[in-house]
């Protein structure tokens, strides 16, 4: 039997079930539709405690890639620590780019600044392909409301070898707040100080009142996105 391109296997899915609830979606997702076949992606960031707090319910043994990119705040690291410890995740994989790649390409850590998209690349989009090769589905975290470059985001899409779902793509950040306070989950340290978006530490930046939830990510540069989340061909980036 021939296999369903991607897109429309993506297509039939949000069509079947992108209505439904994050709840329902992610127990759909982990349970039945991907069972065994699928990872959950997180950054450990702002907001990441919310998914990963309603998978651990569903499976505490989900397989869940951390991409460590050797640039990460140190409070990211420790709050990955706590939410592990909180939640009772048993399968945290922490990948990160290959070091002789990096002392090549990288020797002197400026290449955030000279070239971002490679190092976005060499840091976390191979390292998130190769720890992603045993899946044929993976969860990722973002929302509508963090950018105008997510407004249309579905639940259910493809890339070029994978489903990837966003059940929270309909939250806002009320629901998200919400959610934290009533599950008395900790928050990422760093949204105190005013990082509603939190990445690695040379390119991520406070952002003001009034500010897309990612305005301080890659700031005063048309980029907005990792590499990770591609559109068919090319990386989403910001209008001049």
């Amino acid at each position: 039997m021939a296999q369903i391109p991607l897109p429309h296997e993506s297509s039939a899915l949000n069509d079947a079930y992108g209505h439904l609830s994050a709840e329902t979606v992610l127990q759909l997702a982990i349970t039945e539709l991907f069972a065994q076949e699928i990872a959950l992606v997180s950054s450990f960031g702002a907001e990441s405690a919310v998914l990963l707090h309603m998978a651990s319910r569903l499976d505490p043994a989900i397989p869940v890639v951390f991409i460590d990119t050797g640039r990460l705040f140190p409070e990211t690291l420790q709050y990955r620590n706590k939410l592990i410890d909180r939640l009772g995740l048993k399968d945290v994989r922490s990948v990160g780019p290959d070091t002789d790649t990096m002392e090549a390409a990288d020797p002197y850590g400026a290449l955030f600044s000279m070239d971002p998209d490679r190092c976005c690349h060499l840091r976390k989009v191979e390292p998130l392909a190769k720890a992603l090769l045993p899946f044929s589905a993976w969860i990722t975290g973002r929302k509508r409301f963090q950018a105008a470059t997510r407004e249309v985001l579905p639940v259910f899409e493809a890339d070029s070898t994978h489903i990837k779902i966003s059940p929270l793509a309909k939250w806002g950040a009320g629901e998200l707040v919400a959610y934290l306070r009533a599950h008395d989950l900790p928050r990422h340290p760093l949204v105190a100080q005013g990082y509603p978006s939190i990445g690695c530490a040379p390119c991520t930046s406070p952002v003001a009142e009034g500010e897309d939830a990612r305005a301080g990510r890659w700031r005063g540069q048309a980029k907005t996105e990792c590499g990770i989340h591609l559109t068919p061909t090319h990386v989403t980036k910001r209008s001049a």
